[in-house]
């Protein structure tokens, strides 16, 4: 810098210098946004997986039965539903890949509760998504 200050002299410099803090501060700024949109995408993807778990009738019906009853043996769940065992456990396993609800097993039963974190969170998450949607049209 030295030499390049001599160089080109003093005004030289600090125009040079006001460039690169502009082009810094630019690039940061770049930066924040990119990771927001990073942030945005994650979450709508969390969104729409939930969203697709919960698209089928059946599923919300049981996600109804679990916030009713606590927590269920599938069998209980079975019980309540016109659906087939293998039927309902296939729903069960969508709701758990999606992490809406958690299982445990015990020897040869499977007993589900709704995961009140991930509601939580994607309660959250729909609030802020409608709330931007709501300053449209």
């Amino acid at each position: 810098l030295r030499i390049l200050f001599m160089t080109l002299g003093r005004e030289v410099c600090r125009n040079l210098k006001s460039e690169v803090e502009s082009l810094a501060y630019r690039l940061s700024s770049m930066y924040d946004k990119t990771m927001d949109t990073e942030q945005n995408l994650m979450d709508f993807e969390t969104l729409a997986n939930a969203c697709k778990a919960l698209s089928h009738p059946a599923r919300l019906a049981i996600l109804q039965t679990l916030a009713r009853r606590g927590p269920c043996i599938c069998g209980e769940i079975v019980d309540v539903m016109p659906l087939s065992q293998a039927t309902v456990s296939q729903h069960l396993k969508i709701l758990k890949d999606a992490g809406l609800i958690r299982g445990e097993i015990d020897g040869p039963r499977s007993c589900y509760c709704i995961d009140t974190e991930t509601s939580r969170g994607l309660r959250e998450r729909f609030g802020r998504l409608f709330g931007t949607l709501e300053n449209c049209c």
